[in-house]
């Protein structure tokens, strides 16, 4: 196990920079996701861990040790790729003893550490079966057996569930959190689903054109996004946002673009005149007979609740309500909002006002 650590990071592609000063400190032991939209510049950060993409600048440090110039295989990394990458021609067992048979490990101990990690992840019946014999869940535990195998400082995880569907998706992620609990390594995981991230994660670092927009625990991101980015990217569905103003006449009021007033929690500093941006997540919305009116767009029935896209303030906003909802597309709810819930940003900045 080992302390990672990037320090002003940067990468380009020629002129191009995808990397713009990067710095994570990710501790002993710790699952530290990058999550972030398409493009943002995660899976080249990781890669460049890995050693597979040379850096422009800056440092990247493995257990105290700057890893720069050393080749991936002086890293003490394994990787676990998100098309799993095995070689179609071995077995399970080869597939997950390759890299020992490379280190020219006596067949005592390639034996001893297959098994361990074929025991940990339910795989002794398939170690004679070649991968195309096996279905995507398994070809992925395959995968993360190789690395276990390997015992290394660091794993480090590419979006290795993209490739599954939705039910094994969630089986998946309950299985890598119980086995980063039993071997307690330091992992780097990779992922654009911040459902992923929130569930899986004790830390998760939030990455937006090639760089960190905040860090944090999964909740402390839920609760207190540091700007609008983060508010609309982590939380599902994502944060309603209300376009407007204070009114000059009552600061702890806020004025939408269509002139609903909005209560404010109290202590936000003045910011009268400006353009802000209201935020609320939608679980924090609630029917009430006494409330604002809004207009049903869409409604969304899931089972356990319903989600509904209201017009309110000028904007449409999602809703989401724990009872059922017996409404149609163009009639009226009434909805409302408790102000201890409410987020205040700067539109221009984009920054979250602290209360």
């Amino acid at each position: 196990m080992a302390t990672v650590q990037f320090a002003e990071v940067k990468k380009s592609f020629g002129a191009f920079p995808v990397i713009k000063g990067v710095n994570i400190d990710i501790e002993d032991g710790e699952f530290v996701i990058l999550v972030g939209p398409s493009g943002c510049g995660k899976s080249t950060l990781l890669r460049m861990l890995a050693g597979l993409e040379n850096i422009s600048g800056g440092e990247i440090r493995i257990g105290g040790r700057t890893v720069n110039s050393l080749p991936p295989k002086e890293r003490d990394i394994a990787m676990v790729f998100q098309n799993y990458a095995l070689y179609p021609h071995m077995t399970v067992a080869k597939n997950m003893a390759f890299s020992l048979m490379l280190a020219s490990a006596s067949q005592a101990e390639i034996d001893k550490r297959v098994n361990y990690a074929a025991g940990i992840l339910g795989l002794m019946p398939l170690l004679d079966r070649y991968p195309r014999q096996l279905s995507g869940g398994q070809r992925q535990r395959v995968a993360m057996g190789r690395a276990i195998v390997r015992d290394p400082q660091v794993f480090l995880f590419d979006e290795p569930l993209s490739n599954l569907d939705a039910k094994l998706r969630v089986a998946m992620r309950a299985e890598i959190k119980e086995l980063h609990h039993r071997l307690k390594t330091t992992t780097v995981y990779v992922t654009h689903d911040q459902i992923e991230a929130m569930t899986m994660a004790d830390k998760i670092v939030v990455m937006h054109d090639g760089r960190v927009e905040q860090i944090g625990t999964p909740l402390q991101l839920y609760d207190f996004p540091n700007n609008l980015f983060v508010a609309g990217f982590i939380g599902s569905p994502a944060m309603n946002m209300v376009k407007g103003r204070l009114d000059p006449a009552n600061p702890q009021v806020f004025v939408a673009v269509d002139g609903t007033r909005l209560p404010l929690p109290k202590g936000f500093p003045s910011s009268v005149g400006k353009p802000l941006v209201y935020g609320l997540r939608p679980e924090y919305i609630r029917l009430d007979a006494s409330g604002y009116r809004a207009e049903v767009v869409v409604i969304e029935p899931t089972g356990y609740e319903t989600q509904i896209v209201v017009n309110f303030g000028g904007s449409e906003i999602t809703c989401v309500f724990r009872e059922r909802v017996e409404v149609r597309p163009g009639e009226a709810i009434t909805i409302a909002i408790d102000p201890q819930f409410v987020h205040l940003f700067d539109e221009e900045s984009g920054m979250r006002l602290l209360a």
